[in-house]
């Protein structure tokens, strides 16, 4: 799948956003290792840290279905070009590796694609040796 057939997934999703509070309607488009596509959008709530961004939306529908294998991401906005934050960038970093590509822009003739490593240079996973405590982990 090309990257704009993705964004373009990911501008559909978008308007199905629940952002009644910031205006910021997201929609993500996640692309498996094996050509499946899963949805997500931001969901908005009067207590705001219940909030759930587009990009861990898709991931929660991937991997609550078994999928753990990621390629790329898409993500769209009402207002253009926008990155991951960084709880969203942490939460990719759990399943993919450094190059993992995301995508974005303000619309799909002007993309701009970042790998993970270029968004979160120091990210890290369970397994990283960093993260160990003398083996016990």
């Amino acid at each position: 799948m090309t990257d704009k057939e993705l964004f373009k997934l990911a501008l559909k999703a978008k308007d199905k956003a629940y952002a009644p509070f910031s205006k910021f309607a997201v929609g993500a488009a996640l692309l498996s290792e094996d050509g499946e596509v899963f949805l997500g959008v931001n969901v908005e709530n009067s207590s705001y840290g219940a909030t759930i961004c587009a990009e861990r939306s898709a991931f929660v529908q991937a991997v609550s279905k078994g999928v753990r294998a990621f390629s790329k991401i898409a993500v769209a906005t009402s207002q253009g070009e926008a990155w991951p934050c960084g709880i969203c960038r942490q939460f990719m970093k759990e399943f993919c590796d450094d190059s993992f590509e995301i995508i974005s822009g303000s619309d799909e003739e002007h993309l701009v694609t970042h790998t993970l490593l270029e968004l979160l240079p120091l990210g890290f996973k369970l397994d990283d040796e960093c993260n160990q405590i003398k083996g016990k982990v």
